[in-house]
């Protein structure tokens, strides 16, 4: 359990943005001002039914996934400011993180397939055809299977938005775009890449709700980031961000990133809370002399939204904690990202949402429950935590 150090030279961020189902991150930034939340109810199987569980879901699209699916258009509209900027060149590589990618559809096949169908290779990819091999045509759904797997999602995307074949994939849960923009920030720090992209994105399905609603912690409760409540639950949301890192453009920088992985279990987080802990010992280090505020990863969850509430609060004292899954949902492994461009929005307009969908009381006094005035204030910390203990964070300031 050895942190990765800190990153001390800072990256610069050329271009940032998201989409969550309130629009671009100024309309999500001003959303999340007015403490207006997206979350719905939703049945968790979608067409097929079941719990009506939290979901914030982009507008006009159905949680059950389609083929090619219908989060591809907002992702070409997220992108339209940099998609033709030479990305996957060999100095200008991508990072693509999520945690899902395309996994919907992969689940999507299964539930349309049956059990009468294989999938088959052939030198035009993954096709389905019947176990006797009698037919000539795919079967109708072996559509979903190019978007079913990470390296075929990414490489469909790739191919759609015309990049070249210099493309790196992260997936680990909840910390996946941390991975990313760590990843990147070392390559330009190497002198490796002249500019790099970090593109994150989930959309929700079937498949990934009715596994959260499985763990029991996606409920028909709305989440409350850090409230002290007896039972704990949270929402997810569709979202996806990018970011354009140099080394020397750009108004905002990263001035320190850290990961930590517990390995401890599964799911759950070591009992004393020393893995958040470690992860935030040399930010809080790199952060001295500075006037920070936090942005945590506040799901909704009692014992992990306890455990980073009290080693935020110890790491930084006094520092006024922030959390935004109670009215985004949760973006999953895009997360770090969705939220790297509302706290860049935030730090431009001089104000930061505050804890939306929490009332009190919390597990610390510092969690702020109101918008914050950013004027006192001159750097922010996000942090994201992930099943099995693993950590990220970052800080960001001014450049």
């Amino acid at each position: 359990m050895v942190p990765a150090p800190a990153v001390a030279s800072p990256v610069r961020l050329a271009a940032t943005s998201c989409v969550t189902p309130f629009g671009d991150a100024n309309a999500t930034h001003a959303a999340l001002l007015r403490g207006e939340s997206a979350l719905r109810a939703v049945p968790v199987l979608g067409t097929l039914g079941g719990d009506p569980v939290p979901l914030a879901l982009l507008p006009g699209r159905a949680l059950d996934e389609t083929a090619p699916p219908a989060w591809i258009a907002p992702l070409r509209l997220l992108l339209a400011p940099i998609i033709a900027d030479g990305w996957g060149s060999p100095r200008r590589p991508v990072f693509v993180t999520s945690s899902n990618f395309g996994v919907g559809n992969l689940h999507a096949f299964r539930q349309q397939s049956g059990t009468g169908v294989s999938p088959v290779i052939s030198e035009s990819g993954m096709g389905i055809l019947p176990m006797d091999r009698s037919a000539s045509a795919p079967h109708p759904a072996a559509s979903h299977l190019a978007f079913g797997a990470p390296a075929l999602c990414v490489d469909w995307l790739r191919r759609d938005f015309g990049w070249g074949e210099n493309i790196t994939i992260f997936s680990h849960a909840c910390v996946s775009a941390h991975l990313g923009l760590l990843q990147a920030s070392r390559v330009l720090a190497a002198g490796l890449a002249d500019t790099a992209l970090v593109f994150s994105f989930d959309f929700l399905s079937p498949f990934v709700a009715g596994g959260f609603h499985a763990l029991k912690i996606l409920n028909a409760g709305f989440p409350a980031p850090y409230a002290d409540r007896p039972t704990g639950s949270i929402g997810l949301g569709d979202g996806a961000a990018y970011a354009v890192l140099t080394r020397d453009r750009g108004d905002f920088a990263l001035t320190a990133q850290n990961l930590f992985n517990e390995l401890h279990h599964f799911t759950a987080n070591q009992p004393d809370g020393a893995g958040f802990a470690a992860c935030l010992a040399p930010l809080a280090a790199a952060a001295a002399g500075r006037r920070v505020w936090l942005k945590g990863h506040g799901t909704g969850t009692l014992e992990a939204g306890r455990l980073e509430a009290t080693a935020l609060s110890a790491a930084f004292p006094g520092a006024p904690l922030v959390g935004w899954k109670g009215a985004l949902g949760h973006t999953l492994g895009s997360c770090g990202l969705v939220e790297l461009a509302l706290a860049i929005t935030s730090l431009r307009t001089g104000r930061a949402p505050g804890t939306v969908g929490t009332t009190g009381p919390t597990f610390s006094p510092t969690v702020a429950l109101a918008p914050l005035d950013l004027a006192a204030f001159d750097a922010v910390l996000c942090a994201s935590n992930a099943f099995g203990g693993a950590h990220a964070a970052w800080i960001l300031a001014h450049a």
